[in-house]
């Protein structure tokens, strides 16, 4: 298969398997309005309208259907979920969402420097930190802080071009301005704006051509004294097979990083989120998600979504009851238990032949030492849990050489075939037990 129709009739055959295994009433609500976007580097992106059909469906479905998609195309797949507001960029300003401006954007002591330093770019674009990159976990407020800059240079300049954009979506507008004879174009679109805020720019590693076209893109804007702000989960220092020229660039303004909030502003975020959902959730029950609740502002946000549907839908009262309820998918998949991450390693020792206990000890054999790596690079990959607490699973070393084996194993991933295929075997051996 090679081309959009032909992609567009397997995500066919498995909405008409998702229809058989969820009936027609869930099918209609939660399924009627997805779309195929597109296939590229086995990856297959499809378009919800809302954050909360995103939630849903990653929650319940995302291994139902990505196990359906590699039946069809390849067991490498993955499936990626986006919301409708960041799917398309030709209008560069209707990619921001509404909803993420400052006034919305909760500030704590976890966030108050990136906070700062992104007010500061909205208030005085080119003037005062360029490029500004803002690093973090997932679902700290990146992506929220990313796109208050660009509403906020609109409010005061409306005549700019402001673009927010995806990696993945940078990425896949240069493919098809290659397959369509369309680079002036592409390079135009990109170097002709006042402000560049692209999300997840991680993504960009192991890239080259894709490399190759930023780096001339970032070096046009920057001599003309146009924004640059880039968010990223790790700082760029960690960005393995980034290009070094690259790494500099990212590095030449100001680096802020977002770390998970603190109980008070986690209290603040629900209060936040309930005052704007118009319900009027009690302080204990608060309280009981704030303290459940502790990494991630999307979860907390979820959670009195979630608490709000139980009312409408099912009549069920603000209580921990129902709160218990609303959150206890995610507490169970929020941190990997122990038992997850034995499972990794003791996958790991069987593929090389080695033991766990060897695994975890100083051992260093030229085995063992790369099997460690592997172990590690899996658990990142599977777990996405911080480089230091990996460390502790091995002996307590430290974060430098959790990511030096991450790397490493980037990089014999990328030039060796057999290296890829065992560790794509070994996570797919965990995931489908």
């Amino acid at each position: 298969m090679s081309n959009y129709k032909d992609y567009s009739l397997v995500w066919n055959e498995v909405l008409d398997s998702m229809y058989q295994e969820i009936g027609s009433t869930s099918f209609e609500i939660w399924f009627s309005r997805v779309k195929f976007s597109s296939f590229h580097d086995n990856i297959f992106c499809i378009i919800v309208p809302d954050s909360l059909t995103k939630e849903w469906i990653e929650s319940r479905y995302l291994d139902i259907m990505q196990n359906k998609l590699r039946r069809l195309i390849d067991p490498r797949v993955v499936l990626s979920i986006r919301t409708e507001i960041l799917s398309g960029i030709s209008d560069p300003v209707s990619a921001l969402n509404p909803k993420y401006t400052f006034d919305t954007f909760v500030v704590g002591n976890s966030n108050r420097f990136a906070h700062a330093a992104c007010y500061a770019v909205g208030e005085s674009p080119f003037k005062s930190y360029n490029p500004l990159f803002i690093y973090g976990g997932v679902g700290l407020g990146k992506t929220h802080l990313m796109q208050a800059i660009g509403h906020h240079i609109l409010s005061k300049k409306p005549n700019y071009l402001v673009m927010y954009v995806s990696s993945e979506q940078f990425t896949n507008d240069m493919i098809s301005s290659i397959k369509d004879d369309t680079t002036s174009l592409f390079r135009n679109k990109y170097r002709s704006i006042d402000v560049l805020l692209v999300d997840d720019i991680q993504f960009l590693a192991g890239k080259e051509r894709t490399q190759e076209e930023f780096f001339h893109t970032f070096n046009t804007l920057y001599e003309a004294k146009k924004q640059i702000v880039l968010t990223s989960d790790r700082p760029p220092k960690d960005i393995a097979q980034l290009e070094e020229r690259l790494l500099t660039r990212f590095e030449w303004g100001l680096t802020a990083d977002i770390q998970p909030p603190d109980f008070e502003t986690r209290i603040a975020i629900i209060k936040r989120k309930a005052e704007l959902l118009k319900i009027d959730l009690p302080d204990n029950v608060i309280e009981y998600i704030a303290n459940r609740l502790k990494n991630n502002i999307r979860q907390l946000e979820g959670a009195v979504k979630k608490m709000k549907a139980f009312h409408l839908l099912n009549g069920d009262p603000f209580t921990i009851q129902t709160a218990q309820s609303a959150i206890s998918d995610i507490i169970n998949n929020d941190q990997p238990t122990p038992m997850a991450i034995e499972k990794i390693i003791d996958e790991v020792a069987r593929t090389f032949g080695t033991t766990g206990e060897d695994i975890r000890s100083s051992k260093r054999s030229a085995n063992i030492s790369s099997a460690r790596q592997v172990a590690m690079y899996v658990i990142r990959e599977i777990t996405q849990i911080p480089m230091a607490a990996i460390g502790k699973e091995f002996g307590g070393r430290d974060h430098s050489t959790v990511v030096y084996a991450i790397q490493q194993v980037e990089k014999n991933i990328a030039r060796d075939a057999k290296m890829k295929a065992t560790v794509e075997d070994i996570i797919k051996n965990i995931r489908d037990r």
